[in-house]
């Protein structure tokens, strides 16, 4: 499976944005990341439907959205009309969270379940046939640049074998204080994907350091 990186978008300049965008279309980089987030869920404000369709109308590579909100199921569709083209939804947010994949998948998008640091993956053990994704969060979701949670290689590697057990094709994402320097680790783990905010976004070159990342899975 090819591994690939998706810069997230709540590490950009906004007052660049749209140079940013083109960036991110004319990098190594495979996905956009978007983190949604409501200030409840999680204690933080980021950005909506309105940026997310914004951001669509210029970009070239699939929109990979994250909502960190409180009732996600109420608003999949309104997701998928912005521009989504894969929709992850927590755990821990989710009551009915088979029926939510099955409407996600329904909708024409990728369905992707979140679990935070102190949810074990075995809670996916009966829901990981419905997901195209599993994002394994390796800081606490709310506020970019935190400090990567070392414990993510054993979740990544407990959740391959349980992906492997069950025969099924889902890809696993990290995301939260990825860097050049456990890049490379997180993919011989069994990541397929890492988000990667500041490491991009902070950089001196932007570009060159996602063809670094790149380079290293």
């Amino acid at each position: 499976m090819e591994h690939l990186i998706a810069p997230s978008m709540l590490s950009a300049d906004f007052l660049r944005l749209g140079e940013d965008i083109e960036m991110i279309n004319n990098s190594d980089a495979d996905w956009f990341h978007l983190d949604v987030m409501d200030g409840v869920f999680v204690p933080n404000i980021s950005f909506g439907l309105p940026v997310i369709k914004a951001i669509s109308s210029l970009a070239v590579k699939p929109l990979d959205v994250h909502l960190m909100i409180v009732e996600p199921e109420k608003y999949i569709t309104a997701f998928r009309d912005a521009g989504a083209d894969i929709l992850s939804i927590h755990y821990e947010a989710s009551v009915h969270l088979h029926r939510s994949l099955q409407a996600i998948r329904q909708a024409g998008m990728k369905a992707g379940v979140v679990l935070n640091p102190h949810s074990p993956v075995a809670l996916l053990s009966d829901i990981l046939e419905f997901a195209d994704l599993v994002l394994i969060m390796s800081v606490n979701p709310g506020f970019g640049g935190q400090e990567f949670i070392a414990n993510t290689f054993r979740k990544v590697k407990e959740l391959k074998q349980m992906i492997y057990e069950q025969g099924l094709n889902v890809q696993i994402e990290v995301d939260g204080g990825i860097n050049r320097y456990n890049a490379a680790d997180l993919v011989e783990a069994g990541a397929d994907v890492l988000v990667a905010g500041n490491a991009v976004f902070k950089a001196h070159d932007p570009m060159e350091e996602i063809r670094v990342l790149k380079s290293l899975l």
